[in-house]
C-alpha cells in the first residue's frame, strides 16, 4: 500500500503516547446486530462526515492474514474510532475510540497490516479541509486481538508519510522525512 502525503512539514513536535481499550460513548453503542460470535454483534459503522468524492478519505478498513478485518472511522466532533471482525463472525465489534479530539478530521486514514499487528494514521487540524495543515497526527498501533491500541500524539506535524514492520510485526516504524517514531509489542511506543 502506498502512502502519500502532500502536505509541508510544519515542525516543532510535543509528542504524547496513550494506551487506548474500548470506551464508547452512549451514543457509539447502539447499532445493528448482526447473528455472530459473542462480542462481534454490531454492524459496521461508518463516518458522519459527508464524502461526495472518488474513494472516502473518511473511512478505511484492511485485511489481516488471518481473515480477520480492521475497519476506522471519523465521528464529527467526537475523534477517531475502530471496530473489527473475525472470519467465524458476521458482525463486527463495537465501535472503540482510538483518540478523542473535536478537532476536524484531515483527509485520509491510513490503515496497514503487518503479520497480526495493524497500524494506523491519522490527522486532524483546524480547518483541515480547507487545506490548512495538521496540529494533531496520530500513529497508533493493535496487536493481537486487537482489544487494545497504543497511539502516540504528535502536535504541529504534517503526519505521517510511511510505515514499515520488522519481526514478523512485532516491531514497527513511522518515519516522515528525518522524524522517526517506533513502537515494539513488548515496550509500546518510545520517544
Amino acid at each position: 500500500m502506498l502512502l502519500l502525503v502532500t502536505v509541508a512539514a510544519c515542525g516543532g513536535q510535543d509528542p504524547t503516547i496513550a494506551r487506548t481499550s474500548p470506551a464508547p460513548s452512549a451514543s457509539e453503542s447502539a447499532a445493528t446486530p448482526a447473528k455472530t460470535a459473542k462480542g462481534y454483534s454490531y454492524g459496521l459503522r461508518k463516518s458522519d462526515i459527508p464524502w461526495h468524492g472518488a474513494g472516502d478519505p473518511y473511512n478505511a478498513m484492511v485485511a489481516l492474514d488471518d481473515g480477520r478485518r480492521v475497519a476506522m472511522h471519523y465521528r464529527r466532533g467526537k475523534g477517531l474510532y475502530e471496530q473489527h471482525s473475525d472470519p467465524q463472525a458476521d458482525g463486527w465489534t463495537r465501535p472503540s475510540l482510538i483518540y478523542g479530539t473535536n478537532t476536524e478530521a484531515c483527509q485520509g486514514i491510513h490503515l496497514r497490516a503487518f503479520g497480526g499487528t495493524v497500524t494506523a494514521t491519522a490527522d486532524f487540524g483546524h480547518y483541515c479541509s480547507d487545506g490548512e495543515p495538521p496540529m494533531e497526527s496520530i500513529a497508533a498501533v493493535g496487536a493481537g486481538n486487537l482489544r487494545t491500541w497504543d497511539h502516540h500524539l504528535t502536535r504541529s506535524f504534517d503526519g505521517w508519510e510511511r510505515v514499515s514492520a520488522g519481526d514478523g510485526g512485532r516491531e514497527i516504524t513511522f518515519r516522515r522525512g528525518s522524524s522517526t517514531l517506533r513502537w515494539t509489542r513488548s515496550g509500546g511506543f518510545s520517544n
